[in-house]
């Protein structure tokens, strides 16, 4: 793996300056998989089966592998057998995602899924709260401080907007200015929202773009630093830790910036497995390397601590919850890992024993950590004991969706979004 310290972002090849459309996103994310020629086949990319809508989807899915949790009866919602619960609610939405783990969000009492309109729906009825008629930007992140949801416009005019996630009200704007456009928030701490926008040329094209820093009070751009010509605008997966903006692009690279300057501080090449998803965790940065998992300090990128895991096997998205480091990887083995020293905790073979798939996505409730999977068939939300991996009950709506899975939790619910099917799952 090649390490630098120069002010490059690294990348060779011309930005398309248009919007992402959801069947080229799409296509990405099945190669990465190896199911876009099935997908094509099938024609099933981007598809919704409003034939099988119903109020109650697990009784065509729901399980519970081997017996239910060998690790302790029930728990995690389970039903009165140990099996998958019964959705407090289903709605049909407006859904637009891409599996990105961002384009589901809960706050403020209210549920919502990256779509248009964008609309946010009552936690515990599914009932509409309010709805935003222009929604969001295809593939851009529902990005959450703790009190306000930032969009990137919709309108393509180089403004980025805060909304208070209970009432749907506007409540901050920022303009990069004209000579910008499609600013897209990838990051948010107490003080900043961090964006990247391309940079237009004057016949309206763009091979550049930039990223910045805007104040979160008052909105005015608090630095900005153009990125290399080559690097891209999508495919951004950025997280904040003190004075360190950290991210990852489809060029493959990991790059970090201090917050207060902009300033490159390291970045490094990595592999393109996992579309760059990365963990953050104190002063770590924690990356899947193919058969390697690596920690680097994020003051000066120094490599930390590394596990490797079996030939021919690859590390899956990595997760931190609650202090543990989570990470599934293609032998279906999930592991929990102290994220500080690298040793692992524990490591689960049981959803290789069920034959389920491995989750790329991850929250905690009480007791029971729920994963999410990548693409449908055979996939859905999976129910694990926390302390040992061990299965306790498998949720999917039957639907047949070629879409991946997301998950998240108000500590109540469980809410899973698969396609425009979106469940509110008991805890």
């Amino acid at each position: 793996m090649a390490m630098s310290d120069s002010k490059s972002d690294g990348g060779s090849f011309r930005s398309p300056g248009t919007p992402r459309t959801t069947s080229r996103r799409r296509l990405l994310r099945l190669a990465g998989g190896g199911l876009a020629l099935a997908a094509l086949t099938a024609g099933t990319v981007g598809c919704d089966d409003e034939a099988a809508d119903t109020k109650d989807p697990a009784s065509s899915g729901g399980t519970t592998p081997d017996g239910g949790d060998k690790g302790g009866s029930g728990g995690g919602g389970a039903d009165k057998k140990g099996g998958a619960p019964k959705p407090l609610w289903t709605e049909t939405t407006s859904a637009e995602t891409f599996g990105d783990n961002d384009e589901l969000v809960v706050a403020g009492g209210v549920v919502i899924a990256s779509g248009t309109p964008l609309d946010a729906l009552d936690a515990g009825t599914g009932k509409q709260k309010w709805s935003l008629p222009g929604g969001v930007v295809p593939g851009a992140p529902l990005l959450l401080s703790e009190d306000t949801l930032y969009l990137a416009g919709s309108q393509y005019d180089g403004s980025v907007t805060g909304y208070d996630p209970a009432s749907g009200k506007e409540t901050w704007r920022s303009r990069l200015g004209k000579g910008y456009r499609q600013p897209r928030p990838i990051a948010v701490d107490e003080t900043q929202v961090y964006v990247i926008a391309e940079i237009l040329e004057d016949d309206g094209s763009s091979t550049t773009n930039v990223i910045a820093a805007l104040d979160s009070t008052t909105g005015r751009i608090a630095w900005k630093e153009q990125r290399d010509v080559g690097t891209m605008q999508s495919g951004i997966h950025a997280a904040v830790r003190g004075r360190r903006l950290v991210y990852t692009d489809f060029k493959k690279n990991l790059t970090v910036r201090d917050t207060a300057t902009g300033r490159q501080v390291w970045t490094h090449k990595t592999t393109k497995t996992n579309y760059g998803f990365f963990a953050v965790h104190q002063d770590l940065v924690i990356v899947p390397q193919g058969q390697r998992l690596q920690a680097f300090t994020l003051s000066d990128g120094k490599e930390k601590w590394s596990l490797e895991t079996a030939d021919l096997t690859l590390f899956k998205e990595p997760a931190v919850v609650e202090d543990v480091l989570y990470i599934a990887d293609s032998a279906r083995t999930v592991r929990a890992v102290d994220p500080v020293t690298g040793k692992e905790l524990w490591q689960s073979k049981a959803l290789a024993d069920a034959g389920l798939q491995v989750p790329r996505q991850y929250v905690k409730a009480g007791d029971t950590l729920y994963g999410a999977t990548d693409l449908d068939p055979k996939g859905g939300i999976i129910a694990m004991d926390a302390k040992t991996g061990a299965v306790r009950w498998t949720f999917n709506d039957g639907t047949g969706d070629h879409h991946a899975w997301l998950v998240a939790t108000d500590g109540k619910h469980v809410f899973a979004l698969h396609g425009n099917k979106l469940h509110a799952l008991p805890v």
